[in-house]
């Protein structure tokens, strides 16, 4: 069983960082594709950024420039670092990984960004 767990959210002012650490119990090369999803009260979930096995990193327009997707094989872990954040940026995040077809989705982490 594929066991994701998230860390790393919190409270930060605005124009803050954070920095989310996904941590999954095998290889993450095993999967086609790992990404952090959010989900704002009264909205549906959003894909934020995404990496593939070989390495492709893709983005939401609204968080490009501003949010870095990376891992870390030896840590099984997958990051986002998210960098001048916004009152908008505020919801859950998911931590996502795909194997043939197959989801798998962490708990959530909280991620308030308010003064």
């Amino acid at each position: 069983q594929v066991q994701l767990v998230e860390s790393g959210g919190g409270l930060v002012q605005p124009g803050g960082s954070l920095r989310l650490s996904c941590a999954a119990s095998g290889n993450i090369f095993s999967f086609e594709f790992m990404g952090w999803y959010r989900q704002a009260p009264g909205k549906e979930r959003e894909l934020v950024a995404g990496i593939t096995s070989g390495g492709r990193a893709n983005y939401d327009d609204s968080v490009k420039g501003r949010f870095t997707i990376s891992r870390d094989s030896a840590k099984n872990t997958v990051y986002l670092q998210m960098n001048s954040l916004k009152p908008e940026d505020t919801a859950v995040y998911y931590c996502n990984a795909d194997r043939i077809g197959i989801n798998y989705w962490g708990q959530g982490t909280q991620v308030t960004v308010s003064s």
